[in-house]
């Protein structure tokens, strides 16, 4: 009976995880089809910019902290409290450290407009700060409902600030209007649903205790991040605002897509695996149900995406975005592996061992740089590509630890992807043939989708993959679980 009710609560919260990231991500996304479609690639490139400098400094402030509180078995109000205050601490240090160093980051780039932006969207660190606490106990106990209220409320509100001031000239400025507004309702609005509040207590073994765990993480989170954001800064450094505006709107379509669904896994997973870490039977089981059942529906949705991405760009877009076709086929490659690279890496975690973590992540960022530096001379396109080949390489990287820990190998991972994979590429090359018929973009788009829906979901009926039908016995026991449950309670 408890076993039941777990899977039902990790079911429901990752439920509720999905659709607050869909939600949160679907308005933003729609957001910035209106923005992108009254502002300039510039404006865009810019924010990128200066948005690299914040989340560097968001990670920094968190400190794995936040991770650490949610691996650790048990918790308490000293915990929670220490990291707040500690949390803050380190806001106050980098706004500081951000606001003197704005104008040497600006000459750096020749845009004097970045000192401005970055000082005042620097302030959304202390939102971070504020919020951490929250977002953790939301994490621990899986109120994952709260957070998609809140977050959904926040950026529906947040879009209309932004669109409000992109039609009335504001320019740029309507995309930091939009960021500091909605990070700002995000925290008011979980500060008052989420009832927690500091105590006056701080405590130096508590912190240190968590460090030890966190202290890896937050390493491997800075790698991570320079990795992912120097690409943008080179490109903003030596090609222009305008190119990096087109290949961050390249890589924010399938980043929209996976991350809706790899985020949520990653948020519900951590806990439930930790959960279970001392039972390496069941994390291998639900490591291997992650990967397979979310590689089902993540391959599907990046070939496809691949396919549609030139008429769906002049839609949407307009034809002034038109060079962000390339980046978005390249990236729809890199991100579909990330359920692979997720799984393996949560796991690790959640068994406690983030050395091992560390070490992966220095191994990778250190073969990333390599051939990071090795593609520049050849373009912005180059640069995109060596993502891709890195992540390739990283998926494989990220798995071998598994194989000792859960005895979950390479290939049988692999093995276990595959069937999608290859269902995918066939559902991808029919649909491609659409755009031969000359439609009109809406049109083209409309009839690819429908035609790659059934072409999908057909092939894997008639060839009866396991995830499918576990997929649809879930959702039905999901269904009659939470109708019983109403029973119950009326």
């Amino acid at each position: 009976m408890d076993l039941h009710i777990t899977k039902f609560k990790v079911l429901s919260s990752l439920l509720w995880k999905l659709m607050e990231r869909g939600g949160v991500q679907g308005i933003q996304f729609i957001v910035m089809i209106v923005l992108a479609r009254i502002l300039l690639p510039d404006d865009f490139g810019l924010i990128v910019l200066v948005t690299v400098f914040i989340s560097m400094a968001g990670i920094v402030t968190q400190g794995g902290f936040n991770l650490a509180l949610i691996q650790k078995k048990k918790v308490d109000v000293v915990d929670f409290s220490s990291v707040f205050y500690l949390n803050l601490f380190i806001a106050s240090i980098l706004y500081i450290l951000l606001f003197f160093t704005a104008p040497y980051i600006a000459s750096f780039f020749e845009q004097p407009q970045l000192k401005f932006i970055l000082r005042i969207l620097a302030i959304s660190l202390f939102f971070y700060s504020f919020s951490a606490i929250q977002n953790t106990i939301i994490s621990r106990e899986f109120q994952f409902k709260k957070l998609f209220i809140s977050t959904l409320t926040a950026s529906i509100i947040a879009g209309i600030v932004g669109i409000a001031m992109a039609y009335t000239n504001y320019g740029i400025w309507a995309l930091v209007g939009f960021q500091l507004t909605n990070q700002f309702l995000v925290t008011i609005i979980l500060w008052f649903t989420i009832k927690w509040r500091p105590k006056l207590l701080f405590s130096y073994k508590r912190i240190k205790r968590l460090f030890s765990f966190g202290w890896k993480l937050l390493v491997s989170s800075l790698i991570d991040a320079i990795d992912i954001n120097i690409r943008s800064l080179l490109i903003g450094k030596f090609f222009n605002p305008a190119i990096l505006g087109f290949y961050n709107r390249g890589e924010q379509f399938p980043n929209l897509l996976v991350n809706n669904i790899n985020g949520a896994i990653q948020a519900v997973m951590f806990p439930t695996l930790s959960s279970h870490q001392d039972d390496r039977n069941r994390v291998k089981e639900m490591v291997r149900r992650a990967i397979v059942t979310s590689s089902f529906v993540i391959f599907p949705m990046m070939v496809g995406l691949a396919v549609i991405a030139e008429p769906l760009v002049e839609l949407l877009l307009t034809e002034k975005w038109l060079p962000t076709v390339p980046f978005i086929q390249i990236f729809c490659v890199g991100y579909a592996l990330w359920p692979i690279h997720t799984a393996n890496l949560q796991a690790i975690n959640a068994l406690g061992r983030s050395d091992i973590f560390l070490k992966l992540e220095i191994i990778k960022k250190l073969l990333g740089l390599f051939v990071l530096i090795v593609s520049i001379p050849f373009g912005v396109y180059a640069v995109a590509i060596s993502i891709v080949f890195g992540g390739v390489i990283a998926s494989f990287i990220n798995a071998y630890p598994n194989s000792k820990l859960l005895n979950y190998s390479i290939r049988e991972q692999w093995n276990d992807v595959i069937p999608s994979l290859l269902l995918s590429i066939v559902m991808g090359t029919v649909i491609y043939t659409i755009h031969w018929l000359q439609m009109s973009a809406m049109l083209t788009i409309l009839a690819q989708v429908f035609a790659g829906i059934v072409i999908y979901i057909g092939l894997a009926a008639l060839f009866r993959l396991e995830c499918f039908s576990y997929l649809l016995v879930t959702l039905k026991g999901l269904l009659r679980s939470k109708r019983s449950m109403q029973l119950k309670v009326d």
